[in-house]
């Protein structure tokens, strides 16, 4: 039998509490497509609002078997052994057919899952662009307002994912392989763009000296880029998720861009920024909403599905057709 949902002031004294039951469940709201649960979750994002933007949003990417989970795992050990409690969120590939999370980030991650100041959330894509939730903003808008410091959002390091992830956290880090064999070639130039650190994984063992000649040729490549920031140039670290190795310089590194970028006032209009692209993909998704909760537009947009289909119309005019039958409020 499925548990009725807390109210909205359950909800919100319990995350302000810490309460991470209650914060799971208030994710849950958020990631729902019923519109009674999507203006639920509206009305307690708006009452924990005064409570968000006080953590570090770092995003973290790299390509599959680079080791991403190891080393947030690591990180978020690191980090809670400072005091700080961290939370993961950690974007799935979708389950084409049930929509849910296939890859398992808890028993990935079982040491950290474990933590009393950690917290994880794997989240299905749901076939969003880029892999990453639209609701991921509003996730780390929770997981702020019930006290973590920290937030780590773990690409699925495919498509569009690594943008769309850079354009919501403070921080974005890139992980590489060691002795990968093309290394330059290897390099997606847009990943380097967005960059804020370069970290070479894996770097322990038998990888050292690789990982060491890896991250001379990645500094190399930077330099023939332009820096996002004319105060901020980013640098090539190489580090052991496995071992923990580096993860004492990457975390200093975040600090210090944190403080540099804070005294140019770019991190405040970078936060500034965000918040508005987020009003405008909200703006976008309550449009699609309302189309989809009019019968006759749904009825429309069947038939013009169609028609698209069979080629009796083009896909400009249909989307013309359905925007002038669109009532405008």
């Amino acid at each position: 039998m499925q548990r009725s949902l807390p109210s909205i002031e359950s909800l919100q004294t319990g995350i302000l509490q810490g309460d991470r039951a209650l914060l799971a469940r208030a994710i849950t709201l958020i990631e729902s497509s019923h519109p009674d649960h999507q203006r639920q979750a509206q009305d307690l994002l708006l009452a924990l609002l005064p409570h968000t933007g006080n953590a570090q949003r770092i995003g973290i990417t790299g390509v599959p078997g680079v080791g991403k989970s190891t080393m947030i795992e690591s990180l978020g050990l690191f980090l809670t052994k400072l005091g700080k409690r961290v939370a993961v969120l950690a974007v799935d590939p979708s389950s084409s057919r049930s929509g849910g999370s296939i890859l398992g980030d808890k028993t990935r991650m079982q040491n950290l899952s474990v933590d009393p100041n950690a917290f994880i959330r794997p989240s299905p894509t749901s076939g969003t662009l880029g892999g990453v939730t639209k609701k991921t903003r509003e996730t780390m808008a929770l997981c702020e307002a019930a006290g973590f410091d920290v937030i780590l959002v773990e690409t699925v390091g495919v498509g569009q994912s690594e943008t769309a992830v850079s354009e919501m956290v403070d921080f974005f880090v890139c992980l590489m392989l060691p002795g990968a064999g093309d290394e330059l070639q290897g390099i997606k130039k847009g990943v380097l763009e967005i960059a804020d650190m370069i970290c070479v994984n894996k770097a322990d063992g038998d990888n050292e000296i690789r990982a060491n000649q890896a991250a001379s040729q990645y500094r190399a490549a930077l330099h023939i880029l332009t820096p996002q920031s004319p105060n901020w140039s980013p640098p090539v670290l190489t580090i052991s998720g496995l071992t923990g190795q580096g993860l004492d310089r990457l975390w200093q590194t975040i600090l210090d861009h944190f403080q540099t970028l804070s005294k140019s006032g770019e991190w405040q209009e970078k936060r500034a920024n965000q918040a508005v692209k987020w009003m405008h993909e909200m703006v976008e998704h309550q449009l699609l909403s309302a189309l989809k909760e009019d019968d006759m537009l749904v009825k429309l947009i069947a038939h013009c599905e169609q028609d698209v289909r069979e080629g009796s119309l083009t896909p400009s005019l249909a989307a013309q057709k359905i925007f002038t039958a669109t009532p405008k409020g």
